[in-house]
């Protein structure tokens, strides 16, 4: 057992085998790795060299026992046509919705040589053949929520009450591209399918249930008949739907920190599903020191049973975390015993910025402030803002709107200064209105006219 590599360690353990030596830990490096080469994350989400040189930077430095080869949800969605934004620290984002006029359902399925699958491609089979006899791969792939949100935009929200039938056929698509893709990944070696669908987290049980119960079972129904381990990735508070999530028979499901992990890993017990997450990515991973990163890694691990369960960041790595904090997190899980005597001196460190909260009683005019991890960066977050975006192009200067991102000193400090406990989230005047829960424009407007004097 000594012996055991990382991929037998991550294998096993998404296998569900019990009195294994350790949890295995997964850093998702994706921008990240550029920065560890001084690549900015436009060239390392498009050059199959600078990913690969990233990629075994992060394998050298950080000796995951599992690790993905792209963290780029908009892959699936630039073949299908949405434009991208991209940006030096950031993954792209999608700016245009194909479908937003038309609500046309495609039938185009990606080729091998579409968009920047031949750098995937590429890179999954030349990493494999670097580090596949030690790390487990995972292929991630945009979950078929999200991917239908990125071709449809914000209206999809609304069709789910005025055309459930539409939503239905759209998610079969996605579902049905999700597999293609799948295929794809399989085959360049990868020994985890991870389905990513961070607007899980935006909607209700009763909605997973009705529109996206049946192709999760089927896509992760598909992954097993092709002898491939599987993850649900999730971002926000989606501790609502766990229990909906579980139903679908993953081998993982992975969370950030909006949700609480030992009241998930009772819901994940239950299923015998491995839990995995959750280190804050800014709050701890950017901002704190290497000893936060150690304490938040060994709380966990003090407080979870180990049956089951993996370590990783709550999401995506920013851009510019230290490395000395990943490295602190594969200490903390390698060496538990010895990280925990070199924190018995431990003192936490705090931002300490002074915030100035509006006058909400005397504003002249409703102000919306949406708080969010970064709207560049999150999906969840960025159909949230453009929803209040949507709202400020209609009452133009009759309304106030800012955003507070999770991801700057400034922002984290407000939302500890407000209470806030998830994200993203959106406060009219003051008032919490909407907490992971993305509003359809009537729902906004509404709120909005009844702060209106």
């Amino acid at each position: 057992m000594d012996n055991i590599t990382g991929r037998e360690l991550l294998i096993r353990t998404f296998k569900h085998e019990k009195d294994l030596p350790r949890v295995p830990w997964i850093p998702f490096a994706g921008i990240h790795a550029g920065k560890l080469k001084g690549y900015t994350a436009t060239e390392v989400l498009t050059d199959a060299d600078k990913l690969i040189e990233s990629l075994l930077e992060v394998n050298r430095l950080y000796r995951p026992d599992g690790q993905p080869v792209l963290f780029d949800l908009q892959v699936e969605a630039e073949i299908l046509g949405c434009e991208l934004v991209w940006a030096e620290k950031a993954p792209p984002s999608v700016s245009t919705h194909p479908l937003i006029e038309y609500k046309t359902i495609p039938e185009y399925l990606p080729e091998k040589s579409d968009g920047r699958l031949p750098i995937v491609l590429d890179v999954m089979k030349r990493f494999k053949a670097e580090v596949g006899s030690t790390t487990a791969l995972f292929g991630l792939i945009c979950g078929p929520f999200t991917l239908a949100s990125h071709l449809r935009g914000t209206e999809l929200f609304m069709d789910m009450f005025m055309d459930p039938d539409y939503v239905h056929a759209l998610v079969e698509y996605t579902g049905r591209v999700n597999k293609r893709i799948a295929e794809y990944y399989i085959e360049a070696g990868m020994d985890v399918i991870a389905i990513v669908d961070p607007l899980v987290s935006q909607i209700s049980p009763q909605h997973f249930a009705q529109f996206l119960s049946k192709p999760f079972t089927e896509i992760f129904s598909f992954l097993r008949e092709k002898d491939v381990l599987s993850s649900f990735f999730v971002c926000g508070n989606a501790t609502k739907n766990i229990e909906e999530m579980c139903k679908t028979s993953p081998d993982s499901i992975f969370i950030d920190e909006n949700i609480d992990m030992t009241e998930a890993k009772k819901i994940t017990d239950r299923y015998n599903i491995v839990l995995g997450g959750n280190i804050p990515l800014t709050s701890i991973m950017l901002y704190g020191t290497q000893q936060d990163n150690m304490k938040y890694v060994i709380d966990l691990l003090d407080k979870l049973n180990h049956h089951n369960l993996a370590i990783a960041p709550g999401c995506d790595m920013p851009y510019d975390v230290p490395p000395e904090n990943a490295i602190g997190v594969q200490q903390a899980i390698r060496d538990t015993e010895g990280v925990k005597k070199m924190l018995e001196n431990y003192q936490v460190s705090e931002i300490d910025i002074d915030i100035e909260i509006p006058d909400y009683d005397n504003l002249e005019k409703p102000l919306i402030e949406v708080f969010t991890l970064d709207s560049a960066t999150c999906a969840a977050c960025t159909y949230m803002m453009n929803a209040v975006n949507v709202a400020k192009e209609h009452y133009g200067d009759k309304i106030d709107c800012v955003e507070y991102k999770f991801t700057t000193r400034e922002g984290i400090a407000r939302v500890k200064k407000m209470g806030i406990k998830n994200l993203p989230c959106i406060y009219i005047n003051g008032e919490l209105k909407y907490s992971s829960i993305i509003p359809s424009r009537n729902d906004l407007f509404k709120s909005i006219e009844e702060y209106m004097k």
